[in-house]
């Protein structure tokens, strides 16, 4: 004779309990920062500008960074920049991006300039 066996429930009470746990450390493991912003313009309709104020060329490559034709260190941008046009209240600058630019090559340089304040900056897109 065959003895018949009741299946037991599943009892749900200690998924529960592990779920609630790993929610409970993935809120406390993650941070809940915010992070920096860049703003970007788009560019306006050309007009007549004054011509006493000299432009700056940025050229941006993946490796390469280049102020007016003469290689520049990232961390060295400030001062390249405070060397340039003194007296000028504003420095237009034109940010040209290589084809080999990554998103956040552009954002690190993008908050470097920012951070130099008198600077007015136009990115140049392919």
């Amino acid at each position: 004779m065959r003895r018949r066996t009741r299946r037991r429930r599943l009892s749900m009470t200690s998924l529960i309990d592990v779920i609630f746990l790993l929610l409970l450390f993935f809120m406390l493991s993650s941070t809940f920062s915010r992070f920096a912003e860049v703003e970007l313009s788009a560019a306006g309709a050309g007009g007549a500008g004054s011509d006493d104020v000299k432009r700056s060329f940025l050229q941006l490559g993946e490796e390469t960074l280049r102020v007016n034709g003469q290689d520049v260190v990232l961390g060295a941008l400030p001062d390249t920049f405070a060397n340039l046009s003194p007296e000028a209240e504003t420095l237009p600058v034109i940010v040209s991006l290589r084809d080999d630019v990554t998103a956040q090559r552009l954002t690190d340089v993008l908050v470097v300039l920012r951070g130099i304040g008198r600077l007015s900056i136009s990115v140049l897109g392919s």
